[in-house]
């Protein structure tokens, strides 16, 4: 299983001690407005398209880029790095994928791509290191992936030069795209970060993949956030995804929107995950569950949100492991996209699945649980929940992804707060104590 790949004594020899986030949101996902009208959905699709346009014209115009195609870059290329890049997408099973995976140093990439080469796929990681979270924590496991012989490239998927270079060294059968610009609140602050990363770099990267031959088929992360104020639950893949609640959640249902397009046009194989609220060993520490964690240790008091009428708030947690069985899922079963040169040859897959637990637990009982775990108990500040993207209740429906894609979740809260408490404990230490070093 990935987190015992994790959990095996290959931790890094200094544990990270970047700050947290001042503005989190309890989950990462959150999905603002209510489109009442079809001309207010044109001009939000319009104003959309016209953001993605003006980035990627600046990304792919700017004078750094035209020196970078001129010139290279001074941290890739040259003969010992491709070396790297293929030794690291070498492959040990008889019929094992190639797999480029983005956003590899991140949570999910980390557990994704060693549940990968464990079983014998060739596997090369890229990702941009950048400091929406302590990059520290992301260096950490980027060592524990090369402990494991994973070559994590340090790059943007806006570099359209570093992806066709990639390509060119290496055949990718499949990507796993998971580089994100993850988080509700934070799209407040930085919104054009959402654009630059979750649609100008989708794009990017769907066109890379349209244009090598042979295509490779996709598998990428949307987010449960794309159901915003539905109010049908449990979410299913059929609801419709029209009123979301942040810019976070309006990019992924974009994203969505543009892998029909290039599947319909281009023949690119395209399987859309998504994700309910993932937790475990190695998170993200914008999540609820992690920063609970550190403020309970440190005496701090912690947020508990409330919903309208004093409704607990509620999310479907889904542990790391049983996401990483579901993306393997998607993968083994992707067709081959049908394209060609850049021209489509036939009909090719689509495909979107939630990857949730099924079972939405409280705020209030995840806190208790993290009580026990850590033996203290929590100083708690019980308020009305801000009206920032997040949404107060959410529940997958995964029956679709478990009739095609054998997908059936294990690990319920209590189970994987406890594995992520030991890795968190481990890690970062106990208050009071030195830190342990590995």
């Amino acid at each position: 299983m990935p987190t015992a790949l994790l959990d095996n004594g290959n931790f890094p020899s200094t544990p990270g001690k970047g700050k947290m986030e001042k503005n989190l949101s309890y989950f990462g996902r959150g999905g603002s407005s209510r489109w009442t009208s079809p001309s207010s959905k044109l001009f939000f699709w319009a104003g959309i398209l016209i953001g993605l346009m003006f980035i990627f014209f600046m990304s792919t115009n700017s004078p750094i880029e035209t020196k970078r195609r001129a010139l290279g870059s001074s941290s890739w290329g040259g003969p010992e790095w491709e070396k790297q890049v293929r030794h690291s997408c070498s492959v040990k099973r008889q019929n094992g994928f190639v797999v480029l995976v983005t956003g590899a140093a991140g949570f999910v990439g980390t557990h994704v791509s060693l549940a990968l080469k464990k079983r014998g796929d060739g596997v090369l990681g890229l990702d941009n290191f950048n400091s929406y979270y302590d990059p520290s924590l992301k260096r950490a496991r980027q060592r524990v992936l090369e402990n494991h012989g994973i070559f994590v490239v340090e790059g943007d998927i806006n570099d359209g030069y570093l992806l066709r270079k990639l390509f060119d060294v290496v055949p990718f059968s499949h990507v796993m795209h998971l580089a994100a610009q993850a988080g509700v609140r934070y799209a407040m602050e930085n919104p054009i970060s959402y654009v630059h990363s979750n649609i100008a770099g989708l794009v990017n990267m769907f066109e890379i993949c349209k244009s090598v031959n042979p295509q490779p088929a996709i598998v990428w992360a949307s987010s449960s956030s794309v159901y915003g104020l539905n109010k049908d639950t449990p979410f299913s893949e059929q609801d419709r995804t029209d009123q979301p609640a942040s810019l976070y959640a309006a990019t992924k249902k974009a994203g969505e929107e543009i892998a029909h397009t290039y599947n319909h046009i281009y023949g690119l194989s395209i399987t859309g995950l998504r994700f309910f609220t993932v937790y475990g060993p190695w998170g993200r520490p914008d999540m609820a569950y992690f920063f609970f964690t550190k403020d309970i240790l440190q005496g701090k008091t912690i947020p508990i949100f409330q919903g309208p009428n004093q409704v607990d708030v509620a999310r479907d947690f889904t542990y790391i492991d049983d996401i990483v069985k579901g993306c393997v899922g998607a993968l083994d079963t992707a067709e081959k996209s049908t394209g060609s040169g850049g021209k489509k040859t036939g009909p090719a897959q689509l495909r979107i699945y939630n990857l949730g637990n099924t079972s939405p637990v409280s705020v209030q009982d995840l806190v208790r649980i993290l009580e026990g775990l850590l033996k203290v108990k929590a100083k708690k500040n019980v308020i009305r929940m801000p009206s920032n993207g997040d949404v107060p209740f959410t529940h997958a429906n995964i029956t679709l992804a478990s009739m095609e894609l054998g997908y059936k979740p294990t690990t319920g809260l209590p189970t994987g707060l406890k594995k992520f408490v030991k890795w968190y404990l481990s890690y970062y230490g106990v208050p009071g104590r030195i830190p342990r070093t590995y």
